[in-house]
């Protein structure tokens, strides 16, 4: 595994081409060379470990079209690797450029990384497909469960959902921008997938972020 420090594997991936600068010593992980078609309409009798997968390049996709193309940023993703058996504290750094070029990514510390290609138009493509008139945001700081459970909601609509893959990563935390609206839409959804979630375990994770969010909305600057 990597010895690379969070700040050390962000410079890897730049605003220019996305090119891997250098390998820090030691560094044996491959690139993943990945067609998102190839993981769309899986079977129900798909291993696990593929399914997995096919997620965790999903989210990629939804983050990277989520953000502002031509830059470099830590989304909230969490690592796929478990290096001795432990989950990596990395968090995926993605980078879109222009139009039919392959989504970048990599990890903010082992150094896992690999390309994505034909994700456009694809049902993770979060681009947006028209102008909007720019309003205020506030950034709020959530923990990263409540990024989780924000990313496994089911009714979010387009909007909300490119909301939810914007979450930024930041010391420890995940950070939020949003405008007044989007949260209180964002709630609602939360709101009603929890009323409505027949697994115990997981409503308390929805309960808990809308209590965050409840009270983030309270205190914006907070």
């Amino acid at each position: 595994m990597s010895n690379a420090t969070p700040q050390a594997a962000r410079s890897k991936l730049t605003t220019v081409s996305g090119v891997r600068v250098a390998s820090p010593p030691g560094t044996v992980l491959g690139m993943l060379v990945a067609d998102l078609n190839h993981f769309l309409d899986m079977s129900e009798d798909t291993p696990g470990p593929a399914r997995r997968l096919a997620g965790h390049l999903s989210n990629i996709v939804r983050a990277a079209t989520a953000g502002d193309a031509g830059t470099a940023w830590e989304s909230a993703l969490p690592c796929r690797r478990r290096p001795a058996n432990r989950r990596c504290p990395g968090r995926m750094i993605v980078l879109r450029t222009e139009a039919g070029a392959p989504i970048r990514w990599q990890c903010s510390v082992c150094d896992d990384e690999g390309v994505i290609s034909n994700w456009e138009d694809s049902a993770f493509d979060l681009r947006r497909r028209q102008l909007t008139l720019a309003e205020p945001v506030s950034e709020i700081v959530i923990p990263d469960e409540v990024a989780a459970a924000l990313r496994g909601l089911q009714l979010l609509d387009t909007d909300c959902e490119r909301l939810v893959f914007r979450i930024r990563a930041h010391n420890g935390h995940a950070i939020r921008a949003a405008t007044d609206g989007d949260l209180d839409e964002l709630i609602g959804f939360v709101a009603a997938e929890a009323n409505n979630e027949p697994n115990r375990r997981r409503q308390q994770r929805l309960d808990a972020a809308f209590d965050a969010l409840s009270t983030a909305a309270q205190t914006p600057d907070g």
